[in-house]
C-alpha cells in the first residue's frame, strides 16, 4: 500500500504595505527612497530656514541675508542697533518675522491636516476645509465684524469669532454625522459640504443686509486668506494647536495606514477605525480652526502637499507625515512672498498663489503614472 503524500503550503508572504486612499486604483510608486529619512528631513529643515531668511529680507524694502540676521540677532539678545537702522529694524522684527512664521506654521499644519482627513474620509479630494471649517470661520468672522460683538478682546475679536464659527461648524458637522456606526467616511463629507454651503449663504445675508466696505474686505480676506494682520500675539495658540497635532498625528501613523483599508481591514487588525476617527475628527477640527482664525482660508495647500510628498516618498503615513509639513512650509513661505510682492506696493490674496501654483500641480499629478481617480 503506497503511502500517502501530504502536499505542502507555501510560506505565506503577510507584510503589511498600505494601499492608496480609497479613490486611487493603483499604489504611487516613489520617486526617491534612495536618501534615509534623517537626510531627507535634514535637507527640507535647511531649505526651510534658508527660505524664511529670504522671505523675511525681500519685500518692498530689501534687507540683505547678513543685515536681516544681525537684526534677528539684536532683537533676541537686545544687542544695539543705530538711529539710521531703526525703520529697517522695526520692518524686519515687527512686521515680516512674525508674518513669515506664521505662514511657515500655517503651512505645515494645513499640509499635516490634508493627510490625516485624507485617510480619514479615505477620499483623495479631501483637504482640512472638506468638513466646512472655513466657512464656518469666515462667518464668524463677518458677524463679529459687522457687530462689534467681543470688542473686549480688541484686536484679537475677529480672530476669536473666526475660531468660534469653526468650532460650532464642527460640533454641527459632528452631531449631524454621528450614526449607529460612528462616524461614517461619506456621511462627515456630505455632511461637511452642506454646512459649507449653509454658512455661506449666513455669511452672504449678513453682507447684503449690511454691505459696508469693512464686510465685503473681511469676506474676501477670510475667503481667500492672509497673513497680513499676522502678529507676534497671534503666533504662540497656532503655533502651539499645530505642534500638538504635528506630534499626535505622527504617533498615529500606522493607525492611519489601516484606517485607509476601512473599516473592516481595521478591525481585523486590531485597530478601533470608530474611535481613531472620531479622535482625528476632534484634533483635526481644532487645528484647522486655530490655523483658519488667523489665516483665513487657503486654499489647495491641504490637498496638493500631501499628494507630492506620497508620489515622492511612498504612501506610508509615519513617513508622509514628517516630510509633509515641511514641504508644506516651505511652499507656504515662499506663496507669501509672491502675494506681498508680484504686484506691490498691493498684496494679493493668497488663496489666488496657492491655486495658480495648486490647480497645474495637480493635473500634472492626474497624468503622472497613473497615480490618482482611477487612471491606469
Amino acid at each position: 500500500m503506497g503511502s500517502s503524500s501530504t502536499p505542502q503550503r507555501p510560506d505565506l508572504d503577510v507584510r503589511f504595505s498600505p494601499p492608496p486612499l480609497a479613490s486611487m486604483e493603483e499604489t504611487p510608486q516613489p520617486l526617491a527612497r534612495a536618501l534615509p529619512i534623517s537626510v531627507t528631513v535634514a535637507l527640507l529643515v535647511c531649505a526651510l530656514a534658508a527660505s524664511v531668511l529670504l522671505a523675511i529680507g525681500l519685500g518692498a524694502t530689501a534687507v540683505s541675508p547678513s543685515e536681516t540676521l544681525r537684526y534677528l540677532w539684536a532683537a533676541l539678545t537686545g544687542g544695539r542697533i543705530t538711529a539710521e537702522e531703526v525703520s529697517s529694524y522695526q520692518i524686519i522684527w515687527q512686521v515680516r518675522t512674525p508674518r513669515v512664521l506664521l505662514a511657515a506654521v500655517v503651512g505645515a499644519g494645513l499640509s499635516a491636516v490634508g493627510v490625516a482627513i485624507q485617510a480619514m474620509v479615505r477620499n483623495a479630494l479631501a483637504d482640512p476645509f472638506v468638513l466646512g471649517v472655513s466657512s464656518g470661520a469666515s462667518a464668524g468672522a463677518v458677524l463679529v465684524t459687522v457687530s462689534g460683538s467681543l470688542a473686549v478682546l480688541g484686536i484679537y475679536a475677529v480672530s476669536a469669532g473666526a475660531f468660534l464659527g469653526a468650532l460650532l461648524v464642527s460640533t454641527l458637522v459632528y452631531l449631524a454625522s454621528r450614526g449607529a456606526a460612528g462616524l461614517a467616511p461619506l456621511r462627515l463629507v456630505l455632511t461637511g459640504v452642506a454646512m459649507a454651503f449653509g454658512f455661506q449663504a449666513v455669511m452672504s445675508v449678513i453682507v447684503y443686509f449690511v454691505p459696508d466696505g469693512e464686510a465685503t474686505s473681511t469676506v474676501l480676506f477670510w475667503s481667500m486668506g492672509g497673513f497680513g494682520a499676522a502678529t507676534w500675539g497671534a503666533l504662540p495658540v497656532v503655533t502651539a494647536a499645530v505642534a500638538v497635532s504635528l506630534v499626535v498625528l505622527r504617533r498615529l501613523g500606522r493607525g492611519l495606514d489601516v484606517l485607509a483599508l476601512g473599516d473592516e481591514t481595521s478591525a481585523s487588525l486590531g485597530v478601533d477605525a470608530r474611535r481613531l476617527r472620531r479622535g482625528l475628527f476632534m484634533l483635526t477640527s481644532l487645528a484647522t480652526g486655530a490655523m483658519v482664525a488667523v489665516s483665513g482660508a487657503i486654499g489647495f495647500v491641504g490637498l496638493v502637499i500631501p499628494h507630492m510628498v506620497r508620489l515622492w516618498a511612498g504612501a506610508a503615513h509615519a513617513r508622509v507625515l514628517v516630510i509633509t509639513p515641511l514641504v508644506g512650509a516651505v511652499f507656504m513661505v515662499w506663496a507669501d512672498l509672491l502675494a506681498r510682492t508680484m504686484v506691490a506696493p498691493r498684496e494679493l490674496p493668497i488663496g489666488v498663489i496657492t491655486a495658480l501654483v495648486g490647480v497645474p500641480v495637480f493635473l500634472i499629478l492626474l497624468r503622472h503614472r497613473g497615480y490618482l481617480f482611477g487612471g491606469r
